[in-house]
């Protein structure tokens, strides 16, 4: 056997590997990564594998199947990495304005986060939403594939140090008073207020598996969507507009090319970036 043959060998091997182990977390625990992007996975797999000291993803899925904690450490690998508040200002500005001129109108405005980053991308949502004085009649619907994930989203805090880091961040997205006014503190961890928090509806739900289940105003789901493979990221951009309502407006990870689901019925927000409002 040659160099390349056997080169060819380790990766059909390594392929058949990580469908082994995407099938095991699917059936065994219920989260399904099967369709996302391959070469994407096949990343995060292995620095995991590296991290670990296991040479095989074989390896990887014994302790998964085995082992306590495995894998959920799997999941988190796989999973959208948290964000800091206000992470990405520019997004967060357009974020502002298209949440701010599409609600306005409506009575009792519903939003969709689909797969955000941590309490940081929930979070930052729920502060912008307060000062365009939108969130007291908004609801927004936080989901998240992973029961394991979302349990620690529901109890979690931020180190206080870091309302201080975040303050420019939150002052370039367009915020004029102070980031730490919203959080209260205890024992140096910062939570949201509780009168934010509770607007927030943190519910498990699969984009890969689930039906829509409620008509929105806006759908934001700019992180877990680079993720996808090509047929499932179809899948998710046909349910995003089986579930936004006319005129409302959605945010995702880059702009639609022509080919994408329901592209001709969008109309952009912005002259760039990935917004736009659903116009038939």
């Amino acid at each position: 056997m040659d160099a390349m043959t056997g080169f060819a060998s380790l990766q059909a091997t390594e392929e058949l590997e990580i469908e082994l182990l995407l099938e095991a977390l699917f059936q065994r625990f219920g989260v399904d990564f099967r369709g996302y992007d391959r070469h994407l996975l096949r990343r995060k797999l292995l620095a995991l594998l590296r991290q670990r000291g296991l040479s095989t993803v074989s390896a990887l899925q014994e302790k998964v199947l085995h082992e306590s904690g495995a894998a959920l450490a799997v999941v988190r690998t796989l999973a959208v990495p948290n964000a800091p508040l206000f992470d990405r200002p520019d997004w967060v500005r357009r974020q502002r304005i298209a949440l701010a001129d599409s609600l306005r109108p409506t009575a009792l405005p519903k939003v969709w986060l689909a797969e955000p980053a941590g309490v940081g991308e929930a979070w930052t949502m729920a502060i912008l939403l307060a000062e365009e004085k939108l969130y007291a009649r908004t609801e927004v619907f936080a989901t998240l594939a992973s029961d394991e994930l979302l349990a620690e989203l529901r109890d979690a805090t931020l180190p206080v140090a870091q309302l201080a880091e975040f303050q420019a961040q939150y002052e370039q997205s367009g915020g004029t008073g102070r980031l730490a006014d919203y959080f209260e503190v205890a024992s140096g961890e910062a939570r949201l207020l509780p009168r934010l928090r509770e607007r927030i509806t943190w519910a498990q739900y699969s984009l890969v598996t689930d039906a829509s289940f409620n008509e929105f105003h806006a759908i934001v789901c700019c992180r877990a969507l680079a993720d996808f493979g090509p047929v499932l990221r179809q899948r998710v951009l046909r349910l995003f507009h089986d579930s936004l309502a006319l005129f409302g407006v959605m945010g995702i990870d880059r702009e639609l090319g022509a080919t994408d689901a329901f592209a001709e019925d969008y109309q952009r927000v912005f002259e760039d970036g990935a917004w736009y409002k659903r116009v038939r």
